[in-house]
């Protein structure tokens, strides 16, 4: 399962040419950006999937990443030669569903963009809302599954239902678990709260996971959350 449309966001010509011929091969319409402004600059331009560089002119990749997820909530896969220890876990922070170290096959940037497209299907396809059951202390997703919650889960969920949609700031959610301070050691408690979160709901259901980082803002609940 493959996306019908992409943007492919990368300064290297001869990497994107044929990048995009084996992407159109596979019957996937490409339009390649030689920089994150060339994008910007066309408002109007909405694809089904995002494959961008980090190292580019203008607009870098994280920001171009922010903005794409302040607008979209289609899949975005981040391609990058760029090293360095936490490059791995700031493009996910900032929003990217998946991240891929240059040099890489064309055949691997293809499985990962049928992967991370065909989980995002699967929650449209889903349809229905997450429940949040606080007497039961369950999360129950649209299949049906049931995900059992610790005390953390219920707080941090409680205010996803509240926010209806909208980002929850990280000093919202940390006042949740009653740690207002937002120094380092609390944001490593939160970080480990949300990691454990998602854990529980991966291994429930094939669904995906709807909690998402915002950067530089909190975190969002990415589906309708209801509370019974």
């Amino acid at each position: 399962m493959l996306p019908r449309t992409l943007a492919l966001v990368d300064d290297d010509p001869e990497y994107s040419e044929y990048l995009a011929q084996h992407l159109q091969a596979k019957g996937v319409q490409v339009v390649h950006y030689p920089d994150g402004n060339s994008l910007l600059a066309e408002p109007a331009a909405e694809y089904d999937f995002y494959v961008i560089d980090l190292m580019l002119p203008g607009v870098d990749g994280e920001q171009l990443l922010d903005i794409l997820r302040r607008r979209s909530d289609a899949g975005v896969l981040v391609v990058s030669g760029r090293l360095g220890s936490e490059v791995f876990s700031s493009v996910l922070r900032a929003g990217a569903d998946m991240y891929l170290a240059k040099p890489v096959q064309f055949e691997q940037v293809e499985r990962a963009i049928e992967a991370v497209y065909r989980r995002s299907a699967r929650v449209a396809a889903a349809g229905g809302p997450w429940r949040l059951d606080r007497r039961a202390r369950t999360l129950v997703a649209p299949d049906g599954a049931t995900i059992a919650l610790a005390d953390s889960d219920l707080q941090v969920l409680e205010r996803f239902v509240g926010a209806e949609g909208r980002a929850v700031s990280r000093d919202d959610l940390l006042a949740a678990l009653g740690r207002p301070n937002a120094g380092r050691e609390a944001a490593d408690v939160l970080n480990a709260v949300m990691y454990r979160l998602r854990r529980r709901i991966e291994r429930a259901t094939p669904l995906l996971v709807p909690l998402q980082a915002r950067s530089r803002v909190g975190y969002v609940f990415r589906a309708s959350l209801t509370e019974l």
